[in-house]
């Protein structure tokens, strides 16, 4: 399962993808067949990914439901990451959070992304609506997530929670 948009590629991060991440680079670029940058992934992703391969293990049905990679189709470089919180709970609600490498950011990859993966995520049996959270000082996500068509909701603490369901999803990918 792989997912494509004009200049992107997401790939769900399988068990073997997760632990080479965070062990072996040279086994993590023949397993994607891309270059992966020396500062992908970012240390709280590299902290989580043994965590979520034991859970993949315990759950296999639970890939697409987590990490993505994000690749950039012409270089062939895993650019950023993406995903979603777990499985849709039990009212089909999801979680995205997505995050790109600094020198990627500002060119419109990580709407890219994260629009091809709600949209895929909202065709899911089950699936009613899409939330994210933010930082309120962080215009760029802010700006993503308003192109999206995700609603502002309620503060949570110090973030803004943000959602999307079918009716209200406004972005298209492209493909």
């Amino acid at each position: 399962m792989r997912l494509q948009t004009r200049r992107l590629e997401l790939i769900p991060c399988s068990v073997e993808v997760a632990l080479a991440a965070v062990g072996n680079r040279d086994t993590l670029e023949s397993l994607l067949g891309v270059k992966v940058p020396s500062d992908w992934p970012a240390q709280e992703l590299r902290d989580y990914l043994p965590t979520y391969a034991r859970q993949l293990e315990e759950d296999p049905a639970l890939l697409g439901w987590g990490v993505w990679l994000i690749v950039h189709r012409e270089e062939r470089m895993a650019i950023g990451d993406l995903g979603f919180k777990g499985h849709p709970d039990q009212e089909g609600v999801v979680e995205i959070g997505y995050s790109v490498l600094p020198v990627y950011r500002r060119q419109g990859y990580a709407f890219e992304a994260t629009c091809a993966l709600v949209d895929w995520a909202l065709r899911q049996p089950g699936v009613t609506r899409i939330t994210a959270a933010c930082n309120p000082e962080n215009v760029p996500s802010i700006r993503i997530l308003e192109k999206l068509g995700m609603r502002r909701q309620e503060r949570d603490g110090g973030l803004l929670r943000w959602e999307a369901s079918r009716g209200t999803f406004l972005a298209k990918p492209s493909a």
